[in-house]
């Protein structure tokens, strides 16, 4: 889920399996398509096979929590994780649930119809934020996509958008990503600038809120 490639010997450990556990369910996962492998000189890397699996994986952590099932690690990491995380590509967490909660406030977003769609609003919006939503329109992947958090257990933003805007917060260094435990933590300045972004507001409040991008 952190987006990058691994060896069966590293799943196996982060699984808490044998190795040969851990090439056989990995032989099933690639052959039914989920999976993506790579051979690079004597090792093998399995990494996932799209943003769709990621957001059917994010689904069942969900449930997994639900039934008590989840591998949870007790401690101050599962309250980062929580607040924040990298959900393949994109931000997933508290932080991301508020940021679409907000975007659709702003009518930014607009889910109505039965898929999300970005405004013109929102164009304006992820311009000013510095996002190339051309370039991203051009591209083969979904530009919005709503993805279920498993910890909030409501939508946040997937697609191209959610990567670039992902992307972005670390551009300005308002946020940090470790890849190893999928945290992102964000800086004194980017929780403010974030929240400001963000936050809750009526639609007549924002309507002269301008968009205010500090690094």
């Amino acid at each position: 889920m952190s987006g990058k490639a691994l060896t069966a010997t590293e799943l196996a450990a982060e699984a808490g399996i044998m190795a040969q556990t851990a090439s056989a369910h990995l032989a099933r996962l690639h052959g039914g398509g989920l999976l993506l492998a790579r051979k690079q000189g004597r090792h093998k890397y399995f990494a996932l096979a799209s943003t769709d699996v990621a957001g059917v994986l994010e689904a069942l952590m969900g449930l997994a929590a639900d039934a008590g099932h989840l591998r949870s690690r007790t401690g101050p990491k599962d309250k980062a994780l929580r607040q924040a995380r990298i959900c393949y590509n994109h931000l997933a967490g508290d932080m991301s649930v508020q940021m679409f909660d907000s975007l659709i406030a702003q009518n930014f977003l607009d889910p109505s119809g039965g898929r999300l769609q970005l405004t013109e609003p929102g164009r304006d919006f992820a311009a000013k934020l510095g996002v190339d939503i051309d370039k991203l329109a051009a591209g083969r992947s979904e530009l919005c996509r709503e993805c279920l958090d498993w910890s909030k257990r409501r939508s946040h933003l997937a697609g191209s958008l959610g990567r670039a805007m992902l992307a972005r917060f670390v551009e300005l260094g308002w946020a940090r990503l470790d890849r190893s435990t999928r945290i992102v933590t964000f800086t004194t300045t980017g929780s403010r600038q974030f929240g400001s972004m963000f936050e809750k507001r009526t639609a007549a409040e924002n309507c002269n809120s301008p968009l205010q991008v500090e690094p």
